[in-house]
């Protein structure tokens, strides 16, 4: 019988110390952080660049006033005229200025489908970039992490897309050497208060829209006819998205004349009637382009054009399709080949190429899918994707968390595909360049009313909550799981979104909505005659009472769930409760009766290869060794308990050993070996807490005295 109590997995490694025999002080140096790559994050600069020199020259001249002073530039312009075409190349151009970082992140302020990026998934994902494995909740706190984090470095940021100054505003670096750069439909004129410039981008005029014409499909054929492709150049507008989608449909047919493409430009075909936002002359380039789709590929265009992901893979595409892999690879690069796609590269994770519209292609895609497939077409085509990454997070949920008992998976396409990881580390990191694509194909099936997929996604993402602690998301997904199950009529699922979002509620502090949760979760259970998950329940009400200082209800929870765990023979859950009973014993100032409940904790979740919770049972049994002065047994233990954290990848927990050697040391009167330890804690903690911080920073204070 297993359940999802708070745990994780990880082979027992790194540093052993002998517990007994020890003679003074235990001197253990952890093992250091793992060298991160600096973030290069810039989209490449584009090949076809130009007729940008005078606002070229203008943003070299702002960029003049670095490093005495940050820059911040707001590029504005309509749909397609080549902001983001002009950031790149001008960030690109002045790569070795940034040493310590450069950083891209695409707001999606004009996205046809979803919503605009919440600043804190910025910030989160920048941190990450960093080196940081867990963020804090919370915008303000983020946001004052990675001002931080970036003081004193010379970084340039590129924020692509941007919608408003308030989602701008937050996203800002702490550093005088740094360099933001923004693009966006709109001026943004709010952000003048903090000190931007602003450079408006117009069209191209039409001796540079022939040109660029002329680089894209050689100077000899525009050379031909002139005129034509002047007026190809007119009827594109200036836009140098227009120019290339017209070229890109031109150089595959090498023999067409200008003057063809320039009646089509100009024509009134059947799809010119088509609502698609931005500039006319895009759409009537999109429109022929479109036309010399052979007509699997139009099918791969329109179904594309509806994902719920914004960046996706060939897998995905794949799904999306209903093809197998290798005839997906032939249509994403047959639509990059004729300018439809962007190709983004490998991806750094799985190594599999990536692929995004812009925005106005996405929209013309969704359009046309509108028009011309059935909605229970684009049901299925959304389907099949949402199966996908059910499927592949259910695989990295089985690789990361097998004590995490796994529930049933209503799967609607029987199309399987190879997952993108072979063994956890894989698994885990897939998970975490895929959380914002896992949300948004979580609020997709919410909004087509799938609710079993949307309970079942939440919760194969638990080893992304528990590893990694995304609070935002961890209640936003499980608040959506919730509502999905109860509208579902499924208790399973239900018990499950109260017991896992009780644990995230808990995690942020808000113990009193966590207690609610995990109390309809036990009433439920109670009602199945399901005693497993009603110990479960009990068991994260009585944690969620012991972090809000409520030890004699705590310790009542805790004594029910044992009673219930110990009837169902479940060893592992019985080893769980008695750890927090010996952590309750331990806050009520008795150590001595702490000890046995620690013992037998320890010993039952060594002998369940259960790492990270038989970590954190000798973290507790140190300290109650300590409480009985046995102080070089507990320093030994807790060395031990840092090494197996450290395997582990627990950076929080790795902090906590950290103060409880500290507070040992504190209690045998080395006041500067405490200081030390803290030190060393409050390094972990930055990453991860900044409610610790603050109180580990009081605790450095009274060490030092």
């Amino acid at each position: 019988m297993q359940d999802n109590t708070v745990s994780g997995d990880a082979t027992l490694s790194g540093p052993v110390v002998q517990a007994h025999g020890i003679h003074g002080g235990v001197h253990f140096h952890s093992a250091p952080e793992p060298a991160v790559a600096t973030a290069r994050q810039l989209l490449p600069a584009p090949p076809y660049f130009l007729g940008r020199e005078s606002e070229l020259g203008s943003l070299r001249e702002m960029a003049g006033r670095l490093p005495s002073a940050p820059v911040l530039a707001v590029i504005s312009g309509p749909a397609g005229v080549g902001k983001t075409a002009l950031a790149s190349s001008w960030l690109r151009g002045m790569g070795e200025q940034f040493p310590d970082g450069q950083f891209y992140a695409d707001l999606r302020g004009h996205s046809a489908t979803g919503s605009p990026a919440p600043p804190a998934e910025i910030l989160a994902q920048f941190l990450r970039a960093l080196g940081l494995t867990q963020v804090p909740q919370g915008l303000g706190e983020l946001a004052a992490l990675w001002r931080t984090r970036t003081a004193g470095r010379r970084i340039a940021v590129m924020l692509d897309n941007a919608v408003s100054a308030g989602q701008v505003r937050p996203l800002l670096p702490g550093t005088e050497g740094s360099l933001v750069a923004v693009t966006s439909r709109f001026r943004l004129a709010g952000l003048a208060v903090d000190g931007a410039v602003f450079q408006q981008l117009g069209v191209l005029d039409t001796e540079d829209t022939v040109e660029l014409l002329s680089r894209r499909i050689g100077s000899d054929r525009v050379g031909r006819e002139p005129e034509a492709a002047r007026e190809v150049a007119a009827l594109c507008a200036g836009l140098p998205l227009a120019v290339c989608i017209a070229a890109a449909r031109m150089a595959v047919r090498p023999r067409q004349p200008l003057a063809a493409m320039a009646l089509a430009l100009g024509g009134d075909g059947g799809l010119d009637t088509l609502k698609v936002e931005g500039e006319p002359a895009v759409r009537a380039a999109l429109d022929a382009s479109y036309r010399l789709l052979k007509p699997d590929l139009a099918l791969g265009y329109r179904r594309l054009g509806i994902l719920p992901v914004s960046v996706f893979s060939v897998r995905v595409a794949a799904a999306a399709c209903g093809a197998d892999p290798l005839e997906a690879d032939r249509i994403v690069d047959a639509l990059a080949e004729v300018n439809l796609l962007e190709d983004l590269g490998p991806d750094p994770v799985t190594g599999l190429d990536r692929f995004r519209f812009h925005d106005l292609v996405r929209a013309h895609a969704g359009a046309l899918a509108e028009a011309d497939e059935s909605p229970e077409d684009r049901r299925r085509t959304v389907r099949r994707v949402v199966d996908l990454y059910l499927r592949t997070a259910t695989a990295a949920e089985a690789l990361l968390s097998p004590s995490h008992r796994t529930l049933r998976r209503d799967y609607a396409c029987d199309r399987e595909q190879p997952t993108p990881f072979d063994d956890a580390t894989g698994a885990l990191e897939w998970l975490d360049a895929e959380r914002t694509h896992l949300m948004a194909v979580l609020r997709r099936a919410a909004d087509l009313g799938w609710d079993a997929a949307v309970w079942q996604l939440a919760d194969a993402m638990w080893p992304l909550f528990l590893r990694l602690r995304p609070y935002d998301l961890w209640i936003e997904a499980h608040e959506a799981g919730l509502a999905a199950a109860r509208r579902a009529g499924d208790p399973q699922g239900e018990s499950r979104m109260l017991t896992s979002g009780g644990t995230g509620l808990r995690n942020v502090g808000r113990h009193d909505e966590a207690v609610a949760w995990f109390t309809r979760a036990a009433e439920a259970a109670l009602r199945d005659q399901d005693s497993v998950a009603e110990a479960q329940a009990l068991h994260g009400a009585g944690q969620s009472h012991r972090l809000a200082g409520r030890l004699t209800e705590a310790r009542s929870f805790f004594v029910r769930a044992l009673a219930l765990r110990e009837a169902a023979g479940y060893r592992r859950g019985v080893a769980l409760t008695e750890l927090c009973l010996g952590d309750v014993e331990l806050a009520e100032g008795r150590p001595e009766r702490a000890l046995g409940h620690l013992s037998r904790a320890r010993a039952v979740l060594l002998d369940v290869r259960d790492a990270y919770d038989a970590a954190r049972a000798l973290a507790h049994l140190a300290r109650a060794h300590a409480g009985v002065g046995d102080f070089a047994l507990a320093a030994g233990e807790l060395a031990m308990a840092l090494g197996e954290f450290e395997a582990t990848g627990s950076v929080h927990w790795q902090g906590r050993v950290l103060e409880m050697l500290g507070e040992t040391a504190a209690e045998r009167g080395e006041g500067a070996e405490a200081r030390g330890w803290y030190e060393q804690s409050l390094a972990r903690y930055a990453s991860v807490s900044a409610d610790d911080v603050r109180r580990l920073q009081d605790r450095l204070g009274g060490a030092a005295r």
